[in-house]
């Protein structure tokens, strides 16, 4: 058999390392490409002994060449702790690292799929949200960084597909989680749980009656890889998310009954330009990935994850 040689840029990574186990599962052939920033070798040292599997210590604003029939860029902090700790380095990894991959795509005739947000829409004014739908963000705010840098990057992609016919799939994705989360990256989902292991207050800011929707993270891995193999003519922007959608405060007594916790809950203030609503219509998703949708209710991706975190966390 042909083996496919494809490149996973964050590949070390929450998302990038459940993306290689699938890959290499398929019998494919490999290349993580991680510069460590967010990305732990614990995510992927499990897939070290496997020898159509090799790790590049690379940051994707620097130029790489390589031979690859395909490009997964996923390079890049998502969480907002990670992403404003050096704004200006977030901003770079998106625009640069686009450049970079898309640049490598071309010469080599890869396709590339490039891993865009949900946070495009910004603080949605329609809801749920369509990918015809330009989005409202604040282009200096204290998440631009990500958000920006993220349509940025989706507009090289547009562009070098109508100038230089490089193949390339940009997906949307939505809130996901799932084992090798990471324990401080203030995301909702690991926040309440590593609390409420450690029985410790669960933080809410507002008062939580803002909406998120949870995305298990094999759902997500199942649709990259069907929109990898749809015709060129398919370039995206598709959604990727569970369109099922709880307020926060759902979440945190969720969580709370899962892990039998002691936790209270507490209100904080909400955080500047944190959206009060985000759920995605899938229509498209369905449409062109053979009906695809998430099949892993919220109950149990939890207890998947709270498992994770029990062994991280030695409880």
């Amino acid at each position: 058999m042909i083996r496919k040689r494809i490149l996973v840029t964050g590949g070390a990574g929450f998302i990038g390392s459940h993306l290689c186990e699938r890959l290499l599962n398929e019998k494919n052939e490999v290349i993580c490409l991680d510069n460590f920033f967010t990305g732990s070798k614990q995510n992927i040292s499990h897939l070290l002994e496997n020898p159509y599997f090799e790790i590049i210590r690379h940051d994707v604003i620097n130029p790489i060449f390589l031979e690859v029939d395909e490009i997964y860029n996923l390079a890049c902090p998502a969480s907002p702790i990670h992403y404003q700790y050096n704004a200006i380095k977030t901003i770079k990894t998106s625009v640069m690292g686009a450049i970079n991959m898309l640049g490598l795509a071309k010469r080599i005739r890869a396709k590339i799929l490039q891993a865009s947000t949900s946070e495009v829409y910004g603080d949605p004014e329609i809801h749920p949200q369509t990918e015809d739908y330009w989005g409202h963000v604040n282009p200096i705010g204290i998440r631009s960084c990500y958000d920006e840098g993220k349509r940025c990057a989706e507009s090289l992609f547009m562009n070098y597909y109508k100038q230089n016919n490089v193949r390339i799939k940009i997906i949307r994705i939505f809130n996901t989680y799932g084992p090798r989360m990471h324990p401080n990256d203030g995301r909702v989902v690991s926040n309440f749980i590593v609390q409420a292991l450690k029985n410790e207050d669960i933080t809410v800011y507002g008062d939580g009656s803002q909406t998120r929707s949870f995305q298990y993270v094999s759902d997500l891995i199942e649709a990259m890889i069907r929109i990898m193999a749809t015709p060129d003519s398919i370039t995206g922007p598709v959604n990727i998310g569970n369109p099922r959608e709880f307020t926060i405060l759902e979440l945190a007594e969720k969580v709370i009954q899962l892990t039998q916790s002691r936790s209270k809950i507490v209100f904080k203030p909400l955080p500047e330009d944190d959206p009060t609503q985000r759920q995605p219509n899938i229509s498209l998703a369905k449409q062109l990935l053979n009906n695809w949708e998430p099949i892993v209710p919220l109950e149990e991706g939890l207890k998947l994850t709270i498992n994770y975190f029990k062994k991280e966390l030695n409880l």
